[in-house]
C-alpha cells in the first residue's frame, strides 16, 4: 500500500529556474514580475522586449556586414593600380590558374574565413536537429499524457452513465413488475420499493457528479466536482485516437478539454518540426554550395548563394526572436504551474479549487472531495443487495413468478457494482496526477532543452551567415575577371598546332636522350634501324 501511495515528484529544472531568474521590463523599460500570465498586456510587453534583442542583433550584423561591404569597394580602386604593378611578379610566381603575392594571399584569407563560417553553421546545424528532435519528443510526451487524461475522464463518464442507465432500467423494469407481484404481500413490497428508492438515490448521487451544467450552458456549476467536458465531447476510445471537440475559431474551451489541447498541439508541432526541418536543409544547402561556388570560382552560383544567405540571415534572427519569447514563458510556467491551474479560469471554471488541488498534489494527507458521495452511493448499493437476497430466500418459494425480474435486478446490480469499483478507482487522484506529472515533464524537460538548443541553433547560424556574407565580397574580388581568362586563353591558343608540336618535341640535340630508343643519329640526320641507306658525308 505504501508503494501504491507514492506519487511522482516535479521539481523545476536548472534551467527553468535561470530562465524564469532573467530581468523583464516593459515597453516603457519598467520592471515587471514574472509571473505567468499569459493574458496580460503587461506581460506580453515583457515577452516583445526580450524577442526584440534579436531584431537589434540582426541591425548589429547588417551594420557590420556594410561596413565589409563599403571596405571592399573603396579600396578596390587603389588595389586596381597596385595590381597592375605587381601583375608581372605574380605571373612569374605563380604556375597555371593559381595565384601569387598579395592575390595569393587574399584568396588563402577568403577561403580560410569561409571554411571556418561553414563549420560554425554545420555545427549550429546539428545543434539545431538535435534540438528539433528534442523540443518533438516532449510535445509527444506532453500529447501523449493528455491524451491518457482525456480516455481517464472519458472512461469516467461512460462509467457513470452505464450505471445510471442501468439502475433506470432496473427501476422502470423488474422492480415496477415486482411490486405488482408483491401486491398482496406488505414485507416483500416494501423491501421491492426500498430497492427502487435506494436506486434512486445512487441514480441521483452519480447524476451529480457529471451531469450539472450551469443555466447559460458554457461551464459547469459547482455540483460537478469534476469540472469535466460534458459526456459527448469525451467517448471512451484508446488515447491515440482520442476524438475531440474543435471550439468555433480556435478558442480554447471553458472549461478546459485535455482532448482539444492534445490535438491542437499536435497539429501545430508538426508545423513546428516540418518548418524547421525545411530551414535546416536551407542552411546546410546554402553553405555546401558556397563551398562548391568558392571552388569551382562560379560567380554565377555565389550570386545566387548570396541571396539564399541573406534570407537564412533573417530567419536565424527571427526564429531567434520567437524562440526566446517561448523559453521565457515555458519556464515562468514550469516554475509554478499549480498556481496557474488554480487560477485560470480556463481550468477552474464551475470547479471547486479544492477539487482541483487533489488531483493537482494527490497528497496523502488529502482526503478524496468524493469520498462522501461515494460512501453513500455504496453503502446504497449494499443496502439493495442485502434486499435482494432477502427477496431470494423468503418471497421466490411464495411468488415464483417474480423470479425472472428478481434475477434481472441482481443481474444489473452486478454489472452495477462492477461498474462501482471501477469508477471508484479511477476517481483516485493517482492516475491523474501522473498524468499531470508526465505531461509537465514533457513540456518543462524535453522540450525546454529542446528550445534551448534551437535558440543556440539560431545564434550561432545568424553568426556564420554574418561572416559568410563579409567573407564573399573578398572572394568575388580574388576570381579572375572575365578578360584575364579570356587573355591566357588567347595566348594558349595562338597556334595550336604549332605550339602543341613545339612543347611535344624537343630541339635537336639537345634532348637526345628522350627520343625515341629506335632511331639511329647518324651524322646530322636520324635514320631508322636497320637502314641500307649509307650516312651523308
Amino acid at each position: 500500500m505504501a508503494a501504491m501511495a507514492t506519487v511522482p515528484s516535479y521539481t523545476p529544472s536548472l534551467w527553468v529556474r535561470m530562465c524564469h531568474a532573467l530581468p523583464r521590463l516593459d515597453l516603457t523599460m519598467t520592471m515587471r514580475d514574472n509571473l505567468f500570465i499569459p493574458d496580460s498586456w503587461e506581460y506580453q510587453q515583457t515577452l516583445l522586449v526580450l524577442s526584440s534583442l534579436s531584431a537589434i542583433a540582426l541591425v548589429l550584423s547588417l551594420l557590420v556586414i556594410i561596413s565589409f561591404l563599403i571596405h571592399y569597394c573603396c579600396c578596390r580602386r587603389g588595389d586596381r593600380s597596385e595590381g597592375s604593378e605587381e601583375e608581372e611578379e605574380d605571373e612569374d610566381g605563380s604556375t597555371g590558374h593559381g595565384y601569387g603575392g598579395k592575390k595569393g594571399r587574399g584568396i588563402c584569407c577568403v577561403t580560410w574565413v569561409s571554411v571556418a563560417a561553414v563549420t560554425l553553421c554545420c555545427v549550429a546545424i546539428g545543434v539545431g536537429f538535435y534540438g528539433n528532435s528534442e523540443a518533438n519528443d516532449g510535445i509527444y510526451q506532453l500529447t501523449s499524457s493528455l491524451l491518457t487524461a482525456n480516455y481517464t475522464l472519458a472512461s469516467i463518464d461512460l462509467l457513470v452513465s452505464d450505471t445510471i442507465s442501468g439502475l433506470q432500467l432496473s427501476i422502470a423494469g423488474p422492480l415496477t413488475t415486482m411490486e405488482e407481484l408483491f401486491t398482496g404481500s406488505k414485507p416483500y413490497l416494501v423491501s421491492t420499493r426500498n430497492c427502487r428508492r435506494l436506486s434512486e438515490n445512487v441514480v441521483s448521487l452519480l447524476t451529480s457528479l457529471t451531469m450539472a451544467r450551469s443555466s447559460d450552458g458554457g461551464g459547469w456549476n459547482s455540483s460537478n466536482n469534476r469540472g469535466d467536458p460534458p459526456i459527448a465531447a469525451l467517448t471512451p476510445v484508446p488515447p491515440s485516437m482520442a476524438p475531440t471537440v474543435a471550439p468555433v475559431g480556435g478558442v480554447m474551451p471553458s472549461p478546459f478539454s485535455p482532448g482539444w489541447a492534445a490535438n491542437t498541439l499536435m497539429v501545430n508541432e508538426d508545423y513546428r518540426w516540418l518548418s524547421y526541418v525545411l530551414l535546416l536543409l536551407l542552411d546546410l544547402l546554402v553553405c555546401l554550395f558556397i563551398l562548391l561556388g568558392l571552388a569551382k570560382q562560379a560567380r554565377w552560383l555565389l550570386i545566387l548563394m548570396t541571396v539564399l544567405a541573406w534570407l537564412a540571415l533573417f530567419l536565424s534572427w527571427g526564429s531567434l526572436g520567437l524562440e526566446t519569447a517561448t523559453v521565457v514563458s515555458v519556464s515562468d510556467f514550469c516554475t509554478d504551474p499549480n498556481t496557474f491551474v488554480l487560477n485560470s479560469t480556463h481550468f477552474n471554471s464551475g470547479t471547486s479549487s479544492d477539487v482541483l488541488d487533489y488531483y493537482l498534489t494527490c497528497s496523502r494527507r488529502m482526503n478524496s472531495p468524493f469520498q462522501q458521495l461515494l460512501t453513500q452511493s455504496q453503502r446504497s448499493l449494499s443496502s439493495i443487495h442485502t434486499h435482494l437476497s432477502s427477496l431470494d430466500r423468503n418471497a421466490l418459494p411464495q411468488v415464483p413468478k417474480a423470479e425472472k425480474s428478481l434475477r434481472e435486478v441482481q443481474q444489473i446490480l452486478n454489472a452495477t457494482e462492477g461498474n462501482f469499483h471501477q469508477l471508484v478507482a479511477l476517481l483516485h487522484c493517482r492516475g491523474l496526477n501522473k498524468d499531470y506529472i508526465d505531461s509537465l515533464k514533457g513540456l518543462c524537460s524535453d522540450g525546454m532543452e529542446g528550445l534551448l538548443y534551437l535558440s543556440l541553433y539560431s545564434f550561432l547560424s545568424a553568426l556564420a551567415f554574418t561572416a559568410i556574407l563579409c567573407s564573399l565580397p573578398g572572394a568575388w574580388r580574388s576570381f579572375p575577371s572575365d578578360s584575364e581568362e579570356y587573355e591566357d586563353s588567347d595566348s594558349e591558343s595562338e597556334d595550336p598546332f604549332t605550339s602543341h608540336q613545339a612543347r611535344r618535341q624537343p630541339a635537336v640535340g639537345s634532348q637526345r636522350g628522350a627520343l625515341p630508343p629506335f632511331y639511329n643519329y647518324q651524322g646530322a640526320e636520324w635514320t631508322p634501324p636497320f637502314s641500307s641507306a649509307p650516312p651523308l658525308p
